[in-house]
């Protein structure tokens, strides 16, 4: 999966990091809000990086704490970061949005459920929405938040609020 091997590699790019911590990155930056990408996924995707010997893993220990890898890029994952921002750049665009699949089954609804599941999206999106609202709100001022970072939380915000609007003429046909 290019955008996973992407995202870890452009994060190992910056600072060399252990899978717990990329994990807790992913985490804070709250990744996986907009790409499909899960706690085993990362540390699978390190240790096959490093079996393509696209990172190197070094072993440290700190104080009392366990042993653990940290990873970095080698030259081989800096010029695979590269050619996977080239490549993925250029491939057309796709929002996959999985409640897709309840809107093209509507009709083989109810009236009523066809608004009970509407309303249930448009509750989601809402949900969505406002947690994103507040966590631009905390974080566009923040000089420790990178203008990528606040680029992505305003796309997914203007996403969100088109799918909202959408949602609110899907209930008007139903």
């Amino acid at each position: 999966m290019a955008a996973i091997d992407l995202i870890v590699l452009g994060i190992l790019k910056k600072e060399s990091l252990s899978a717990y911590d990329i994990q807790k990155l992913v985490e804070y930056r709250n990744i996986s809000k907009w790409v499909k990408i899960s706690t085993p996924s990362i540390y699978k995707k390190v240790i096959q990086l490093e079996e393509k010997k696209l990172v190197k893993s070094n072993v440290v220990k700190e104080g009392k704490m366990p042993e653990k890898a940290v990873y970095s890029l080698t030259e081989a994952g800096e010029q695979e970061f590269e050619r996977l921002m080239l490549e993925i750049s250029t491939k057309p665009v796709h929002f996959f949005l999985d409640f897709n699949a309840v809107i093209v089954n509507l009709s083989s609804l109810s009236p009523e459920k066809q608004e009970m599941c509407l309303s249930d999206i448009h509750n989601n999106v809402n949900v969505l929405k406002s947690y994103m609202e507040e966590n631009l709100a905390a974080k566009e001022d923040n000089p420790d938040i990178p203008q990528e970072g606040i680029a992505v939380l305003k796309q997914q915000l203007a996403l969100a609020e088109a799918v909202e609007t959408w949602i609110k003429s899907m209930k008007k046909s139903v």
